[in-house]
């Protein structure tokens, strides 16, 4: 145990040491978010279409209506209820409703603000499908069949209709929120994964390299040098999370301590108030739990490759390309995901654990446990324990073998001989 602490040491120190930690630390978090808003067009594509029930206490809204709604936008299929309201609102999931809206009965005066309401969160992309086809229904209402006057119609042309979604199980749930916070964790845990990931490999690589492995292995058993390395790096990813949060911090209270102007006060009243509605220490445990544990799962077969390869990279690169592929594959996932946080593509792959640590950081914040039950985070985070423990054994064979053997290429083939032999 000592000997692995003098590893987790030296690696740890190492890197944290180094300029190029600290230029990345304070330069990551900009370029990160200008890769964000790139991809803002992917949920848009990706939403699911609810169908929704209309419950009209107004006779505003007729059949011929909203038909014609449903045949001009998918974007979302609307039905005028006939169920008895009380029957519709406490039994509209077993209707084969993803929810329902009530118009209220002073909605030929004027309307602005409805609430969708739902037993789960889903995507906000949906949720705008929803809001645009009731927009283009009150946009085209005849106001002479309804005896509306002119009054009330320059009320009513004069505004637009707010679509809110209520989730019964989760009071503070909001979707647009959910998303933003989904996209931010998900892309950054696929960044550390690839970008940590390669330093375990490239570290390995060089000690092979210069002989260094040789002279560890004589006094450590090479399991304990490969896992001192995974940890030691782990450990800088996560100085950096937690220094980005402390930057995060910083830059909040000090902005909120000189906010003198009413606009900044207004905007911090705005982000308190996006604040509140989160749990955000319950997100940023999750996100260490999923963050430590990717990293975990995935530098460990790094590593075995790096104990494989010499001093081609090009090697190093086509023996990688398969777990890369991986994570993009899982970063692929995540816009679906997020536009459908409870169908089964999204359940599945949060499970799973080489997409778990990206797909499951992007559900949390759409609620637990009402989008995201217990137990499906429960057993999301035991199979990602299981699987590290699980890719550990299977490089350190390979790594036993592989970090002492010089001037043959290796293939998986043969990597796979190594990690089954006795």
């Amino acid at each position: 145990m000592n000997k692995s602490l003098l590893i987790i040491k030296r690696e740890y120190l190492t890197r944290v040491r180094k300029k190029t930690f600290i230029i990345s630390t304070i330069l990551f978090p900009l370029l990160y978010l200008g890769f964000i808003f790139g991809t803002a067009y992917v949920a848009k594509k990706s939403s699911k279409v609810l169908k929704v029930a209309i419950v009209d206490s107004s006779g505003v809204f007729d059949r011929g209506m909203i038909a014609r709604a449903n045949m001009q936008d998918s974007s979302s299929v609307l039905e005028l209820a006939t169920d008895k309201r009380d029957s519709l609102v406490n039994h509209f999931d077993k209707m084969d409703y993803d929810g329902y809206v009530i118009i209220p009965v002073t909605a030929k005066d004027s309307l602005h603000d409805l609430t969708m309401v739902s037993d789960k969160n889903h995507g906000i992309s949906s949720i705008y499908g929803v809001r645009n086809k009731l927009n283009g229904i009150w946009s085209n209402i005849n106001y002479n069949k309804l005896g509306i006057s002119e009054q009330q119609r320059a009320a009513i042309e004069n505004s637009k209709l707010e679509l809110n979604e209520k989730n019964f199980n989760d009071e503070k749930a909001d979707s647009g929120l959910a998303s933003g916070i989904g996209y931010v964790a998900g892309f950054l845990i696929y960044f550390i994964l690839l970008i940590y990931g390669s330093q375990v490999m490239m570290g390995v690589m060089e000690e092979k390299t210069n002989r260094i492995a040789e002279v560890m292995v004589s006094s450590i058993r090479p399991f304990q040098l490969m896992i001192g390395k995974i940890i030691g790096i782990g450990l800088v990813a996560l100085t950096q999370f937690l220094l980005w949060i402390v930057f995060a911090v910083i830059i909040y209270n000090i902005t909120k301590a000189s906010g003198n102007s009413n606009a900044i006060s207004a905007v911090m009243g705005e982000v308190d108030k996006t604040l509140s509605n989160i749990n955000v220490p319950f997100i940023l445990v999750c996100f260490g739990f999923y963050l430590l544990g990717g990293f975990f799962f995935y530098s460990s077969l790094f590593a075995a490759i790096g104990s494989a390869v010499n001093e081609d990279m090009r090697e190093a690169q086509s023996l990688s390309f398969p777990i890369t592929l991986l994570v993009i594959f899982s970063i692929g996932l995540m816009a679906p995901v997020i536009a459908d946080p409870t169908g089964d593509l999204a359940v599945w792959a949060s499970i799973i654990p080489f997409s778990s640590p990206i797909i499951m950081m992007a559900r949390i914040p759409f609620g637990i446990p009402g989008t995201v039950p217990w137990w499906q985070l429960g057993l999301s985070m035991a199979l990602l324990i299981g699987g590290f423990f699980l890719t550990t054994w299977f490089a350190g064979k390979i790594y036993r073998t592989g970090i002492l053997m010089y001037g043959k290429k290796p293939s998986w083939k043969e990597m796979m001989k190594w990690a089954f032999r006795k």
